[in-house]
């Protein structure tokens, strides 16, 4: 899940330590295979799957699935790998908006797994077009502040073709144009500083404030909809404060 607030970095720690390393495994896994499927097994004539991979291997997945991953991707073993990607749109408490990305090899299932998830948890489902107007797709990276400044980081990436540089609670998030993604982490890395993720992902133009009712609630859809086999992610525009955040923690 991605809201780009305080909330996005508190939930991917969380994620971690849930035991969801699975799940997050098989969506990383279903990415290689899409990236080997529409461009090929050699890395260096594919920066999608050298993307993915790179992706897969900082968070441990283990080789042999990459590799096994790779090969199946670009029909190397025989199976035939057909994935589509949906994107679904709906609304949350409190005028929150989410879009919510599928990559799934049967469309009806995704359909009808992604319309049950949201109604039944205090969602609505959304016309196409009525939320995915208030997202820009962006290059993301987020990298702890480690003692930087925003102008230190900002230095090392601008000529890169970063966006902007926004604070994130402990960390900081850079945004750019997809194309640009690749560069900037070259930037990044050449200054000798180091970062946490790097997504292209689907931005916010404005942000809900939610107060601790709708912030429960919305959660609770949230994670929901990420526990469904053919979801890849859910973006919304909900912030949800260190303050509200402790509050339902309390709870």
């Amino acid at each position: 899940m991605s809201g780009h607030s305080k909330w996005a970095t508190t939930k991917h720690k969380k994620a971690i330590l849930d035991g969801r390393r699975a799940k997050a495994f098989a969506k990383l896994i279903k990415q290689i295979e899409v990236a080997a499927r529409a461009g090929g097994a050699d890395m260096a004539g594919n920066p999608a799957l050298e993307l993915a991979v790179s992706k897969a291997k900082k968070t441990s997945v283990p080789n042999e699935n990459i590799d096994r991953a790779v090969k199946r991707g670009a029909g190397l073993t025989g199976e035939v790998i057909d994935y589509t990607e949906i994107i679904y749109e709906a609304r949350g408490p409190q005028g929150s908006a989410l879009l919510i990305e599928c990559l799934t090899d049967n469309k009806n299932r995704a359909a009808s797994e992604v319309r049950l998830g949201i109604t039944r948890n205090g969602g609505s489902v959304a016309d196409p077009g009525s939320v995915a107007y208030q997202f820009a797709r962006k290059g993301v990276i987020s990298l702890p502040k480690n003692g930087l400044s925003e102008d230190d980081v900002l230095m090392a990436v601008l000529d890169a073709g970063a966006d902007e540089v926004k604070e994130a609670g402990d960390s900081f998030e850079i945004h750019c144009e997809p194309t640009d993604l690749r560069a900037v982490v070259a930037a990044l890395e050449e200054a000798g500083i180091e970062y946490e993720t790097d997504e292209i992902e689907f931005v916010p133009s404005m942000q809900v404030q939610l107060d601790a009712d709708a912030a429960a609630k919305f959660l609770k859809l949230a994670e929901a909809l990420e526990e469904l086999d053919d979801v890849q992610n859910v973006y919304s525009n909900a912030d949800i404060s260190a303050e509200v955040m402790a509050e339902l923690e309390e709870a």
